[in-house]
């Protein structure tokens, strides 16, 4: 799921091939994203699109031989004159006269040479890594250009930029290629991105592309290149192993008035892998260049002012909402003047909304999380791991969002449950710190699920790794860090090979609160007046299927709701209550006879208490309402969710709570066994704590 879709699309048809763009609508002046080397389409934009389109109009297009665009079989057809005049069509076609252009690598050239030979069509222009007909080779490159015709046996290294090993073995050349360009530090997200979409084209596409006669003369060229007379902006790593820093240098030297910014430790693909900062230099120069002066913060603090905190609530199921909701209570008996703006998604905005609680307008621009989750989720299973990762544009989409929003409120305090986007991106980017910052969560460390194989086992210990490392490089970010938990929680794992244990880790880097239930059970009251509010009968068993406020349990209700009639002759007068949830529609779900369905029920703890037994999955938040209630019940946790099968199900042992079963085995005789049994049992959970929120609420009060 993409964090914002185009408001139009469309093709432009020129010299026999189509060309697709999409247009994203703003006020103001556009800015148009170019392509770069066929290798790649325009979705390595991806990371800027969302942030620009919030203050620009953006125009990108697949390059001719990737994408959504054609892939002639002419090699003249990929010709430089045929990509400038590609270009030009997209911009006549999307009716822009003027704008500021960007282009990484092949298309910062391209960029560089438009504004060269279009200056009437461009206001600025943005080179990112420009590869440029007057670049200085690399140093172990010199060799490329006269071997890449050759045909070569056993290519090693850079012998593999070669035309004859891409038309016979393109994969490895794409592996070999996306290692050199995506060289910095956990990068094996863009690394995956990245060679996706070049596995998107052919060897053959790009062997043409590369196999092509200049189409200028270079003298020519130069003399109008050195005569650009638009504001420039060109933006280089440091450590780039496919184009030299050196060249861009050079290009600064021959564009007039040319600013060139150097990435320090950046290796090709900035955009990529630090995407704050190449947004930030673009917004800027775009401002910059048409003479944009944005609105400034012009709260004051004076003594008498009251305190100010952004709470941050995670929109992955419901659970954060009620826990931060209880832990914003404990905050205000010990700051009563306090002010608290909220920053969520639905559905935690409707939690919010029902408690009373101010949601900050900028809640409604943030790109959906809750919807991508569902998005990447199959018949009971969720990859969660890989879902998160593939949610990189959307988290990082909030978080450019959440640091303006903070700018702007100049926020004494900002706390983020699980706002991981917030978390990682203050890690990478420090200076963008701005107030105080209280971390919470409930569990710590990726764990590969074995089903996932040895990929998702070697991305995730680097996901752990990287945050180990930006802990320790950088403690002044979180000055809080609290676990939602306590040690005992914490599984017995390392955070892959050769690296920390996770319990000692966090026992060093955190400080526990105990578990944040938001109630306490013995203040519920008598249970057969629940049951009587609730309208449940003295002789009937009740027994309530829950799925949280994602969308993603609509399988496991039709699962069971199947097995009701089986489950009912076993246990007799049995009452089965599903609780759908906000995002699952109840007229889409099977129709049978004593099966009641609720969209959303408030406090739903309160209906636990007063229940026989319930069947939820492996989500946190429900299943230690039901063991702090000491309602026997089932969870079935999602298939390769890490958190439900490790995380969840070792703290549930630890408070010997809960019935686990697998999700193939909810069928209607087991079902029916398991609950004939699970109805008549006795409990014998472990007390939740009852004063974590009053914990957790001290030690971020610490803070104001």
């Amino acid at each position: 799921m993409r964090a914002r879709y185009p408001d139009s699309n469309g093709y432009v048809e020129r010299n026999d091939a189509t060309i697709y763009y999409e247009v994203y609508e703003n006020e103001g002046p556009t800015v148009f994203l170019g392509q770069t080397w066929q290798i790649i389409h325009s979705r390595h934009w991806k990371m800027q699109i969302p942030y620009l389109s919030r203050h620009f109009r953006v125009i990108t297009y697949d390059g001719v031989g990737n994408g959504k665009s054609d892939r002639p079989s002419a090699i003249e057809r990929y010709m430089t004159k045929e990509v400038v005049a590609d270009a030009i069509a997209v911009l006549d076609a999307t009716e822009t006269e003027r704008c500021v252009a960007a282009g990484l690598s092949m298309g910062g050239g391209l960029v560089t040479l438009l504004a060269a030979l279009h200056p009437e069509r461009f206001d600025g222009i943005v080179p990112i890594a420009p590869a440029h007909p007057w670049g200085i080779p690399l140093p172990d490159r010199e060799s490329i250009a006269d071997q890449m015709f050759e045909l070569v046996s056993n290519p090693e290294g850079w012998e593999k930029y070669n035309l004859s090993h891409w038309r016979a073995n393109w994969p490895d050349f794409v592996d070999f290629f996306w290692d050199q360009a995506v060289s910095d530090p956990h990068s094996t997200k863009p690394f995956d991105d990245l060679v996706g979409w070049a596995l998107e084209t052919t060897g053959e596409i790009i062997a043409m592309e590369s196999s092509v006669e200049p189409s200028y003369d270079l003298e020519d060229l130069e003399q109008k290149v050195r005569t650009i007379d638009i504001p420039t902006l060109i933006i280089h790593g440091s450590e780039d192993r496919i184009i030299n820093y050196e060249s861009s240098v050079a290009l600064q030297k021959m564009i007039p008035g040319a600013e060139l910014v150097a990435l320090e430790g950046s290796g090709h693909i900035p955009t990529s892998r630090y995407p704050v900062k190449i947004n930030h230099l673009i917004k800027e120069f775009v401002d910059r260049t048409y003479g944009i002066q944005r609105p400034q913060a012009t709260w004051s603090r004076g003594d008498s002012r009251r305190q100010r905190v952004l709470y941050i609530s995670s929109p992955i199921g419901l659970g954060h909402a009620r826990r931060d909701l209880a832990i914003a209570e404990e905050l205000r008996k010990i700051h009563p003047d306090v002010e608290i703006d909220w920053l969520a998604q639905d559905p935690v905005t409707r939690v919010l909304d029902a408690a009373g609680e101010t949601v900050h307008p900028a809640s409604r621009l943030m790109s959906n999380e809750s919807a991508h989750i569902e998005d990447e989720s199959g018949e009971h299973d969720l990859a969660v791991f890989q879902a998160l990762r593939e949610m990189d544009e959307i988290l990082l989409s909030n978080f450019m969002l959440i640091d303006e929003v903070i700018e702007a409120g100049q926020y004494d305090l900002v706390v983020g449950d699980e706002s991981w986007e917030v978390d990682y991106h203050l890690h990478e980017n420090p200076n963008l710190k701005k107030t105080s910052y209280a971390w919470l969560t409930d569990f710590v460390g990726y764990i590969p699920m074995p089903s996932r194989g040895d990929r998702e086992a070697f991305v995730a210990a680097d996901y752990n790794a990287e945050m180990i490392s930006q802990i320790a490089r950088y403690k002044r970010i979180r000055d809080k860090a609290i676990f939602v938990g306590s040690p005992d929680d914490i599984i017995d794992e390392t955070f892959g090979p050769d690296l920390p244990v996770i319990r000692e880790w966090t026992e060093d880097n955190y400080d526990f609160a105990g578990y944040v239930t938001g109630f306490d059970p013995t203040a519920l009251g008598d249970r057969d007046e629940l049951r009587t509010e609730f309208g449940y009968q003295p002789d009937e068993k009740v027994c309530i299927l829950s799925v949280g406020g994602s969308g993603v349990g609509g399988y496991l209700i039709r699962r069971v709701v199947e097995a009701y009639p089986a489950v009912r002759n076993a246990v007799s007068d049995l009452r089965l209550i599903v609780v759908t949830g906000p995002r699952i529609d109840p007229d889409s779900l099977p129709q049978v006879e004593g099966v009641e369905y609720r969209a959303y029920v408030d406090r739903l703890y309160r209906h636990f208490a007063a229940a026989d037994v319930a069947i939820v999955q492996g989500g946190l938040t429900t299943t230690m309402e039901l063991t702090a209630t000491k309602v026997p019940f089932i969870y079935v946790p999602l298939k390769n969710h890490f958190e439900q099968n490790f995380h969840v199900r070792a703290r549930l042992d630890r408070y010997r709570a809960g019935r686990h079963m697998d999700y193939e085995d909810i069928n209607p005789d087991h079902l029916a066994a398991v609950m004939s049994q699970e109805i008549d049992d006795d409990v014998d959970y472990m007390d939740v704590e009852t004063d974590g929120a009053a914990k957790a609420a001290a030690m971020i009060a610490e803070l104001l």
